[in-house]
């Protein structure tokens, strides 16, 4: 488990990161900097340079940790085994969450970091890198956002949420607002680390991915957990990074707030389950 002095030196090295790698090469890029993974999946030099730099930072904070990155994966599927391995601890990290955006200079984009030890994520970074904005969770002793704690949904928050894009078609055909008790409209910022602030902050009050890259949503998963909530699969077990990707999850940051949308989910037909999506 991180102590205090491991939070602080992973939330400085974050922002040391942003500022060097990420930000000098927002709105900066050319066309030679940005190339397709696969067919709508980006990658740009600002991915590369950010999750390099980020993996030799966290070597130093935590010696012997491996470091499970987004671009590393891609190039070895094998490192995805350390999550789930018992007993052991494993950085993972999201160097340009929200890249499509970020390359098309879109100011919605961020970093994520979490540690996962012995199959659970018991750390959690988040920065919203134009909005400076950043949470911290740690296993069993909170969530803050910006330095201040995060209890619940703030009174008064929006009981809108965020999904897929592709889910949210299917989302929006077959449950129509009037149909929601108590869940808003749906909508995607394309970027699931900013998406997770946004329900902190009380913007919005769920999310509903289909895929559950452990990237995107370890980090996320943990701070609603810690500020009373949680995220749970598409069968309603309780999310856990090293999942299958396809599992789904369902997260907000109240357990009534999650109650909510469950009930919501349930009626949906079962093909949205079917669908894939970003």
């Amino acid at each position: 488990m991180p102590d205090s002095g491991d939070l602080a030196q992973v939330a400085d090295l974050i922002r040391e990161v942003a500022a060097a790698e990420l930000l000098p090469r927002f709105r900066n890029l050319s066309k030679d900097d940005v190339r397709q993974k696969r067919p709508g999946d980006l990658v740009t030099v600002a991915d590369v340079a950010s999750e390099q730099r980020l993996a030799s930072g966290l070597a130093k904070i935590l010696p012997g940790v491996p470091v499970v990155g987004e671009e590393a994966v891609e190039a070895d599927a094998g490192l995805l085994d350390l999550i789930g391995r018992p007993g052991e601890r494993c950085w993972i990290v999201d160097p340009l969450d929200g890249t499509s955006n970020f390359a098309a200079g879109k100011a919605t984009f961020a970093i994520i970091v979490a540690l996962v030890e012995d199959r659970r994520t018991v750390g959690g970074w988040i920065l919203d890198v134009p909005n400076r904005r950043m949470a911290v969770a740690l296993a069993g002793r909170g969530v803050t956002l910006d330095g201040a704690a995060v209890i619940g949904t703030p009174p008064g928050g929006s009981p809108s949420g965020f999904v897929g894009y592709k889910i949210r078609k299917a989302f929006e055909r077959q449950l129509p607002v009037a149909r929601r008790s108590g869940v808003g409209p749906v909508s995607t910022l394309r970027c699931a680390g900013v998406e997770y602030l946004d329900i902190l902050a009380g913007r919005a009050a769920f999310s509903i991915y289909r895929r559950t890259k452990p990237w995107d949503h370890a980090a996320g998963a943990l701070m609603l957990a810690e500020a009373g909530g949680g995220a749970v699969r598409f069968d309603g077990e309780d999310y856990a990074p090293a999942q299958q990707i396809d599992a789904g999850i369902i997260g907000a940051a109240s357990r009534p707030a999650l109650a909510g949308v469950w009930a919501a989910f349930e009626a949906l037909e079962l093909p949205l389950l079917q669908l894939s999506e970003d």
